[in-house]
C-alpha cells in the first residue's frame, strides 16, 4: 500500500503525548538556560549580604541541584565535640523524592550511576547561627560520567539544624549524628 499523502487512505500519525511533552521540556530547558551568562545563572541560589561571598566564579553554571537530608556526624574528643564526616542522601526533588545519589566524608558527591565528586571548602558564612554554615567548595577530583563529571564548584546553602552538641560527651571517642538539611548547588565551567 502506498502511503503518500495523495494516497486516500494516507494518515498521518499524530505525535504521541510523550512526544509532545519531551519536546516541550526540551524548549523550555533552552529558555530557561538561554538568558543565563555565566557565573551568573538563574538556577543558582540567592546570596546577598554575608553570603555575597559565596558566589562561584564567574565562567560556571549550574550543572546540578539537591536536596540532602542526613546528619552530621561528630566525635569528643574529652574536651570538644571535632567534625567527623556528613552523611546525607540526595535528592532531585523536595526532600525524599527523586534519589540520586549520597554524600559522605571527603567531603564526596556521589551518583546512583557512579560519578562522583570531591570538594575543599573555599569559603563559608553563618547566616543562621542555628546551623551548619553555608559553604563554597572547589572541586578537587570529579569521576564520570554522570551528573557529577566535571564538576567545578559546589555550593552548602539554606542549612537547618546539624550543630555539634552544646553539651559534652561522656566518653573520648563518643560519636553523635546530628540531623541536618540542605541544598548543594554543583557547577561546571561553561
Amino acid at each position: 500500500m502506498n502511503r503518500s499523502p495523495r494516497n486516500p487512505f494516507f494518515r498521518p500519525h499524530a505525535p504521541t503525548v510523550g512526544v509532545v511533552v519531551a519536546a516541550a521540556a526540551f524548549l523550555l530547558a533552552l529558555v530557561a538556560t538561554a538568558g543565563a551568562e555565566p557565573g551568573n545563572d538563574n538556577r543558582a541560589p540567592v546570596l546577598e549580604g554575608d553570603t555575597a561571598r559565596l558566589r562561584v566564579e564567574a565562567g560556571n553554571k549550574v550543572a546540578a541541584h539537591a536536596f540532602a537530608v542526613g546528619v552530621q556526624v561528630y566525635r569528643w574528643t574529652g574536651t570538644s565535640w571535632s567534625f567527623v564526616a556528613p552523611k546525607a542522601v540526595l535528592y532531585h526533588a523536595d526532600y525524599g523524592k527523586g534519589e540520586f545519589g549520597t554524600h559522605f566524608a571527603g567531603p564526596t558527591w556521589e551518583s546512583v550511576s557512579g560519578s562522583k565528586v570531591i570538594a575543599a571548602v573555599v569559603d563559608r558564612s553563618t547566616p543562621d547561627p542555628t546551623a551548619i554554615p553555608w559553604l563554597l567548595l572547589k572541586a578537587t577530583d570529579s569521576e564520570g560520567p554522570g551528573i557529577f563529571h566535571r564538576v567545578t564548584f559546589v555550593q552548602r546553602v539554606n542549612t537547618v539544624g546539624g550543630l555539634a552538641p552544646a553539651e559534652p560527651g561522656d566518653t573520648v571517642g563518643e560519636e553523635v549524628e546530628v540531623p541536618y538539611t540542605a541544598e548543594y548547588f554543583f557547577y561546571r565551567a561553561q
